[in-house]
């Protein structure tokens, strides 16, 4: 081969490598929130600068420093690994794959910035420096990593700025919107779908818009504001999430709700708050921002939610297995083919019976919050046993549904949590019509707690399931010595690595009748 050709060759192999590498790389920073910190212990965590991939790499570019004199071997080296890392690369599928938001645009513009600033120093080694350019891509390709830091890290103060500008015009919109009722919802879980539950009975009598997806974070809900409200909505439910303390007071800050719902105080995100008592200061938060005419609604099937006193605003505390001091109670739950049938006792000795396509003793409980709230804001009792016995199911969260082949699927793939999960394992035990499988990779973000109650987790499952897939490696040991710990040799335990060879199990073992519950579905951040 010509040797101009098969320089560019390399080059550009080395460059498309280089950048489906950047692309990557802030994949998992935006994974991470874009926060440098947590970035750095994934990569820790997860061996990535130590992948196979790169270690080759790196030999490739040694090898080009050592016998740079032939040329064509090293370029052929240089192209050979760029074209096998590119087509890894490109091939790879991804479970949340890379949004290109005018952020991501902007690190990636940086990160070629640098890159390109290191690879000209290829033009100081004099005469021939251009035969150098391809190694100097692969060499950016090997250290990627430090490329997305620091272009985050440059890029702080205008992200800052933009953030500030967005922010203000937040903040416009909703002076302008003196009459606008808030709402915010928060909790260790649950709150996602009590907000999805609360949207659809206030929709029976007002314009009500809510925070789309998991956007709970103060970003998040600003462009909420700025892109989804409009001048004619009445009521806006805020779901309001937090890594750390004082993430829900800055959005309190902002939006300034007058009713709070609190769903659960639990073990999750303990990497980032380290104890229990952190979590239920920074969920109080919401409480503790209510105007004196508000109402709180707190759930005290929580320990830590019920243990907390409410002094600055009306309480309106209810629950669905522990009655003491709670307003408002779930009674007479009875499961049938087509969802969930409960009775709901209200502080007036009110009893009003409900009908939903739900399942689960967690799903009365959001219900539940979301009904007290519609009966403070006067919606009418029929309107809303009308809208609870329409609720569509929320997408990853206890979603129950049969395929043609009579397998009865139980979605719970989302941010399985210790309580979401025995509540998950619960319904499937309920299951006796063919096998019990469950398919989980455990549960994430419980800091010191993470293989004890991964270890629960497993004993849960012994007493619940048929099958257990286990995937990935993260929590595994925990798991199986879980299982074991339960006592029910009658379990078949199953490892595999993905997603991908769970769903090859699964089509190899399940029949008619069988039930399978996804619990968690980790992202691309954990292995």
């Amino acid at each position: 081969m010509n040797m101009t050709i098969l320089l560019i060759t390399a080059l550009v192999l080395s460059l498309i490598n280089t950048g489906a590498e950047f692309c990557r790389d802030v994949m998992m920073m935006q994974q991470n929130s874009y926060r440098i910190d947590r970035y750095r212990r994934w990569l820790s965590q997860s061996g990535d600068t130590t992948s196979i991939m790169r270690l080759v790499s790196l030999v490739v570019v040694f090898i080009t420093a050592a016998i740079i004199s032939f040329d064509v071997v090293w370029l052929t080296l240089v192209a050979v690994d760029s074209l096998v890392n590119s087509v890894m690369l490109l091939r790879r599928k991804y479970k949340k794959p890379l949004v290109y938001t005018p952020r991501v645009k902007r690190i990636l513009a940086m990160m070629w910035v640098l890159a390109l600033a290191v690879m000209s120093i290829a033009i100081v080694t004099g005469p021939g420096w251009w035969m150098v350019l391809p190694a100097m891509a692969l060499a950016v390709y090997v250290s990627s990593h430090n490329f997305a830091i620091a272009a985050v890290w440059l890029l702080k103060p205008v992200e800052n700025a933009i953030n500030r500008r967005y922010y203000r015009d937040a903040q416009r919109i909703l002076a302008s919107m003196p009459d606008l009722k808030v709402i915010g919802i928060t909790g260790s879980y649950g709150k996602t779908s009590t907000k999805h539950y609360l949207y659809r009975i206030l929709q029976e009598k007002f314009d009500t818009v809510m925070t789309p997806g998991s956007f709970n974070t103060t970003l998040g809900v600003v462009r909420t504001i700025r892109e989804y409200m409009k001048p004619y909505n009445e009521v806006f439910i805020c779901e309001m999430g937090a890594k750390q303390p004082g993430d829900i007071k800055e959005i309190c800050d902002l939006v300034h709700p007058s009713i709070g719902i609190l769903t659960a105080v639990g073990e999750q995100h303990l990497e980032s708050f380290k104890s229990i008592e952190n979590v239920q200061r920074t969920k109080f938060e919401l409480i503790d921002s209510l105007p004196a005419d508000g109402m709180a609604v707190v759930n005290n099937d929580f320990e830590w939610a019920a243990n907390r006193e409410v002094n600055n605003v009306e309480v309106a505390r209810y629950t669905v297995s522990a009655t003491t001091d709670a307003l408002y109670t779930a009674d007479d739950i009875r499961y049938t083919p087509s969802g969930t049938e409960f009775v709901m006792k209200c502080p007036e000795g009110q009893k009003i019976k409900f009908k939903t396509h739900l399942v689960g003793a967690c799903n009365v409980s959001n219900l539940m919050a979301a009904i007290i709230v519609a009966l403070r804001l006067g919606v009418e009792v029929d309107k809303i046993k009308y809208a609870v016995e329409h609720i569509e199911q929320v997408e990853h969260r206890l979603n129950m549904k049969r395929t043609p082949g009579g397998i009865t699927i139980i979605d719970d793939a989302f941010n399985s949590n210790p309580t979401g999960s025995a509540m998950a394992l619960d319904v499937l035990a309920s299951m006796t019509g063919g096998k019990r499988i469950v398919v989980t990779p455990g549960m994430i973000e419980l800091g010191e707690r993470q293989a004890e109650l991964n270890r629960e987790f497993g004993r849960k499952i012994a007493v619940s399931a048929d099958v257990a897939v286990i995937v990935g490696r993260y929590n595994r040991e925990a798991i199986t010595s879980g299982i074991s710990d339960g006592g029910n040799d009658g379990v078949r335990v199953i490892e595999v690595d993905t997603f991908d060879d769970a769903r090859r199990t699964l089509a190899s073992i399940m029949t008619a009748g069988d039930t399978v519950l996804y619990e968690n579905d980790l992202p691309d951040t954990f292995k």
